[in-house]
């Protein structure tokens, strides 16, 4: 399988230049162009997978997602893209605002309100976005919601990420949306009064410095939770059982999620072969390795989670409301500038 990865917009697939060539190139061999915004081994194997069983090879290219976005503007009709995958519903609904997507019809077998209700975009797996507690010095009983980390009993205490992470751009984007900009700036600035370090390193980098004693709670992706606790290297694996997983906003409207979903971009050369790799990704076959894998939720409703992540128990999830509305992205940015959150 050929892999090619974007390092700049300078850079193109050789049959990128006519329209004529995209669909000559197509005639000559089976092939399906991927931008993609996730970055995981599973991924590696499952593209392995579709190419032996469809025979269809897969060019992908990979870049955050608001730098494929801003490739497929530029591209325009000589696009060799086929499909877009991000890690949050957001950037897709961005996408698709900016008419970079097109509706198509797959066979899957969805969770109810996982598809783009003009089915611009197809779920494949979603997170939960969590407080990881310490269970040495953490009362449960404490924990309530996101917005309660802002109160000034967490000071010192909190670790989290960069304000660049897609999953807190849509986390705070859900704040804006459910309580409003000026509680959403108070929000900001309470979290970034609250940390216990500077934001460094992702979401597995936070539950470890919980088990180094540096913070108490970080709020991180259900997954990476997943992959400490079935790492092959021990002190990631005690790392993992340091900490408690708890759901906010279970009295309310429900925890967030970060769906990774994918969608037909409006100028796909290979139509017919994303929607059969829609349909491969989302099978209960596919799923099941997703579940088992990478530790994320699966979309398709005959999938149960992974014993790992089914232990923490069901939860209510908020809805996705906010992210259909892309200017709220923009909106969580400046408001992250404003508070000082690196």
């Amino acid at each position: 399988m050929r892999y090619i990865y974007l390092l700049t917009f300078t850079i193109f697939f050789a049959c990128t230049g006519t329209k004529e060539n995209k669909e000559e190139n197509a005639s000559e061999k089976q092939i399906l162009n991927v931008y993609s915004h996730r970055h995981y081994d599973a991924d590696k194997v499952a593209f392995e997978r579709f190419t032996k069983e469809s025979g269809i090879e897969i060019n992908l290219v990979k870049a955050g997602a608001d730098e494929l976005i801003s490739r497929l503007e530029m591209e325009g009709e000589n696009s060799p893209a086929d499909v877009l995958i991000t890690v949050d519903a957001a950037k897709l609904n961005r996408a698709k605002s900016m008419g970079l997507l097109q509706s198509v019809e797959a066979n899957t077998n969805h969770r109810e309100g996982f598809i783009d209700e003009d089915k611009n975009w197809y779920a494949l797996t979603y997170r939960a976005r969590v407080i990881a507690y310490d269970k040495e010095d953490v009362n449960v009983s404490e924990l309530s919601t996101y917005e309660d980390l802002a109160n000034e009993k967490w000071k010192n205490r909190i670790l989290i990420r960069s304000s660049s992470s897609s999953y807190n751009q849509s986390l705070l984007s859900s704040i804006i949306h459910e309580n409003g900009t000026e509680v959403a700036k108070e929000w900001a600035l309470g979290i970034v009064a609250n940390m216990a370090r500077e934001p460094k390193g992702g979401d597995r980098d936070q539950i470890k410095a919980i088990a180094s004693d540096i913070g108490d709670i970080a709020v991180v992706n259900t997954y990476y939770v997943g992959l400490l606790l079935n790492s092959e290297n021990p002190e990631e694996v005690k790392a993992g059982q340091r900490v408690g997983i708890y759901f906010p906003n279970q009295d309310g409207r429900g925890g967030h999620i970060n769906i990774s979903g994918i969608g037909v971009t409006k100028y796909a050369p290979n139509k017919d072969n994303a929607i059969k790799f829609i349909e491969f990704m989302t099978s209960e076959e596919m799923q099941k390795f997703y579940a088992s894998n990478s530790f994320e939720y699966p979309v398709n409703k005959n999938v149960a989670p992974d014993s790992t992540i089914a232990a923490w128990g069901d939860f209510k999830i908020d809805n996705l409301d906010y992210a259909k509305n892309p200017n709220l992205l923009d909106e969580a940015i400046k408001i992250f500038d404003e508070a000082g959150w690196n």
